[in-house]
């Protein structure tokens, strides 16, 4: 949805209107209602759903008044991509840009500012029902309105879950949209404790899909190490490498195997390359972490049933067939 095909005159209001009906109810104002623009779209996750938003300078006022019109009973947490935000409820305060995260609470009064002088504002926001955040009020209260950096401990884990849910759920069924809405609460839940110092007070379920996603996302971001073990991902995330077995042991899955088959995706992903952009099959093993041409062609030929140069010739025919079709 975009602001982009409406007359100037009209974009402000009727990004008022679509805030009114997808998020809350929001009292909101500009001092340029000519110049507005705002883009903005919504994936439904069971009953989790996250929205990006982009939009030019603004004041927000959540009122008690528009409080009692309309609320959905919802935690909301917004990622910045861009851009600056300031953010006001229950006697907290803060200042959020880019990287960060912020929380707060549908049902109490709250008032945001989009300053002139950052520009407009993209953010990714994570809507959720309260009851499904395993922590009592008084606890997120304390958590409303404050900045929450985006690029550490279990909320990172979280910034980069959210932003990886841009562009890549096309054709995911509805069970599996609403098992990555599920993941995100797991998540949101962990870092809020963690902010809190109280991740012992989660059930244990939640901290045992916080500790695999956190170790899925280490072990993305490391593949090319060829030092990358079970023991260094257990070391990275500060547990015994008997409590990552045991947490991988329910997905059906070893930590190993999870490592190997990574890389071998990662590896595929670059021999289906052609042209310019195609790199040495040597150079492509060495790079996800292989320790040498014989054990990646190996290890390659198990799981896909050909060797590396015949895959890469096979993509190739499929490339130059296709481009014949057009």
């Amino acid at each position: 949805m975009s602001s982009k095909a409406l007359p100037l005159g009209e974009r402000f209001d009727w990004f008022e209107e679509l805030l009114s009906r997808e998020v809350i109810p929001t009292d909101l104002r500009t001092d340029h209602p000519a110049d507005f623009e705002a883009e903005a779209a919504v994936l439904a996750l069971g009953e989790v759903r996250v929205a990006t938003f982009s939009f030019s300078p603004l004041r927000s006022r959540r009122t008690p008044a528009l409080i009692r019109r309309g609320d959905p009973e919802q935690y909301q947490l917004a990622l910045i991509h861009g851009g600056a935000a300031a953010f006001s409820q229950h006697r907290n305060d803060c200042l959020v840009t880019r990287g960060d995260l912020v929380f707060w609470d549908t049902s109490r009064p709250s008032r945001a500012e989009i300053p002139a002088e950052t520009g407009p504002v993209r953010l990714l926001m994570l809507q959720l029902p309260r009851h499904m955040l395993p922590m009592r009020d008084r606890q997120a209260d304390r958590l409303l309105a404050g900045r929450i950096p985006g690029d550490r401990g279990t909320a990172a884990v979280l910034a980069d879950f959210l932003r990886s849910l841009e562009g890549h759920t096309k054709g995911c069924t509805a069970a599996e949209l609403e098992r990555l809405g599920s993941v995100a609460v797991d998540l949101l839940a962990a870092g809020l404790a963690q902010r809190l110092d109280a991740e012992d007070r989660l059930p244990s379920e939640v901290r045992s899909q916080t500790l695999l996603r956190r170790a899925h996302a280490f072990v993305d971001a490391h593949l090319g190490d060829p030092d990358l073990s079970p023991t260094t991902v257990a070391a990275a995330l500060a547990v015994s490498v008997r409590t990552l077995h045991e947490v991988f042991r329910g997905t059906g899955e070893t930590v190993a195997a999870r490592i190997r088959r990574r890389r071998l995706e990662r590896c595929r992903e670059e021999l289906g390359r052609s042209g310019r952009r195609a790199r040495p099959i040597v150079v492509i093993a060495a790079h996800w972490g292989f320790s040498g041409p014989a054990v990646f062609s190996r290890s390659f030929r198990e799981a896909y049933g050909m060797t590396p140069t015949e895959y890469r010739a096979l993509s190739v025919k499929e490339d130059r067939a296709e481009r014949t079709l057009r």
